[in-house]
């Protein structure tokens, strides 16, 4: 991660003005001062003499977090810049992710072509062989993951055959409880701060009490498959955290899941594995919020992945 010197940038001339804004940056818990700043040694020149002395060194966040906050002509020029940045990052995205979505459309397409090809010569002595067995072995096996790959292009993924036996809801005391043991093992592992698993508000509480709203006896979200889409979409998405949003999502899902005895597949895979929940997470994390209810039922799809 680079660092830059409190004289560079926004940050500049050690002015009281800015360590203000860096203490209030700090106190406030908008970021951890461990993982943001770092202190080396530097020779300086001072007169006639060289003097080693300790210089602090703030990452990119430090440095974005004091650019909203100054009020002055540098700190002004800084948002322009900031923001036209942001403003070229998101036009830019939108068109690449457009692109791809356009090659994976075409890529669909020759998919469907080469499976065709393969089912109508399916019984030649060529295709017979081993490569080419394992060659359909693998298209056979991955369809339905190809086939919500492109109802999640065209977005039109529907929802059916779900489980309504929901026999485990998560308690909020319970579930504070698991966090802080997840947080204890995480810190431990050195893959968290004291920050992870901090509440902001009463948020986190709401989340759990939306997922298992009732009307007239029943559960408004009346499946496991739509709890746990929603328990993983509403924690990752609402921040009800300091950190580990994500983290606390996943583990809030497969944990719902494997409660309600629904984690594993009738040959005894997991739905859900490690490196599906990462992807999982990041795919939600990063999604449109216009593209909620296409989120959710694409988790769904994946746990009915029988």
């Amino acid at each position: 991660m680079a660092y830059a010197k409190t004289n560079g940038g926004v940050v500049s001339n050690h002015s009281s003005k800015h360590y203000r804004h860096l203490k209030n940056i700090y106190e406030e818990g908008e970021l951890e001062e461990p993982a943001t700043c770092k202190e080396y040694l530097q020779v300086q020149t001072e007169g006639s003499r060289q003097v080693t002395r300790q210089v602090k060194f703030y990452n990119l966040d430090v440095i974005i977090s004091v650019g909203y906050r100054v009020n002055s002509k540098r700190g002004t020029q800084f948002r322009i810049w900031a923001t036209q940045r942001l403003k070229d990052y998101l036009v830019q995205g939108y068109a690449l992710n457009e692109k791809r979505l356009k090659q994976l459309a075409q890529n669909m397409r020759e998919l469907e072509q080469t499976v065709q090809l393969i089912r109508e010569t399916g019984q030649s002595e060529a295709l017979l062989a081993h490569e080419a067995k394992g060659l359909l072995d693998i298209i056979t096996h991955y369809t339905q993951s190809f086939v919500l790959l492109n109802q999640f292009d065209s977005q039109e993924l529907s929802v059916s055959a779900v489980n309504e036996n929901i026999t485990y809801e998560i308690e909020y005391a319970e579930a504070v409880s698991a966090i802080t043991e997840l947080k204890m093992q995480l810190i431990a592992q050195k893959e968290a701060t004291e920050l992870f698993g901090n509440q902001k508000d009463n948020s986190f509480q709401g989340i759990l009490g939306n997922i298992v709203q009732t009307f007239d006896g029943e559960y408004l979200y009346r499946s496991i498959e739509e709890q746990a889409a929603n328990l993983l979409y509403l924690t990752i998405k609402n921040h009800p955290f300091n950190d580990g949003n994500k983290r606390i999502g996943a583990f809030l899902f497969i944990w719902f899941l494997e409660k309600n005895k629904h984690r594993f597949k009738k040959s005894g895979e997991l739905k859900i594995n490690d490196n599906a929940l990462v992807v999982l997470a990041l795919l939600v994390a990063q999604s449109n919020p216009a593209d909620k209810e296409l989120m959710i039922r694409l988790v769904i799809n994946l746990i009915n992945n029988r």
